[in-house]
């Protein structure tokens, strides 16, 4: 069978247990016509670049699928028809990802970068040193006003 990554985009205003239960709909779907969703990935409320039927935020899902063409076809369908679906995109791939998609591994990268500059920031070691390097500067801006010998 083919292999598809779909995403679909929800509206903002759906609660994560809704999306929950729209990506349940979906995966009934395609195993009732004899595919399969090996993954689903939630990925969050994100930001829209543009405004999509008066949504500035949405919600974004991805569903990895070894489904016939008519199971994709089928979803496809059911959401034109959905009112709380604004968005979606079926690709087919030569293969499907096993480890988290791109998306959920910059998750995880901005959360390391944000806990190493926590620790950074424990350390307080370079407040100490801009405030020293502060107090320097003036002290030598007062030497040179007292000297005249401003070059």
């Amino acid at each position: 069978m083919p292999l598809y990554e779909h995403v679909f985009i929800a509206r903002q205003d759906l609660s994560a247990q809704q999306v929950d239960e729209l990506t349940n709909q979906f995966k009934t779907i395609v195993e009732g016509l004899g595919g399969k969703v090996s993954k689903a990935e939630y990925w969050g409320v994100k930001s829209l670049t543009f405004r999509m039927r008066k949504n500035r935020k949405a919600h974004f899902t991805l569903l990895n699928l070894d489904a016939p063409p008519a199971a994709v076809a089928e979803i496809e369908r059911q959401e034109r028809i959905n009112e709380d679906v604004l968005r979606f995109l079926t690709v087919r791939v030569d293969e499907l990802e096993e480890e988290p998609s791109a998306m959920m591994r910059k998750v995880d990268r901005d959360r390391e970068r944000d806990e190493r500059r926590d620790d950074r920031r424990g350390d307080d070691r370079r407040g100490g040193d801009f405030r020293r390097d502060r107090e320097r500067r003036g002290r030598d801006e007062e030497e040179v006003g007292a000297t005249g010998d401003a070059t």
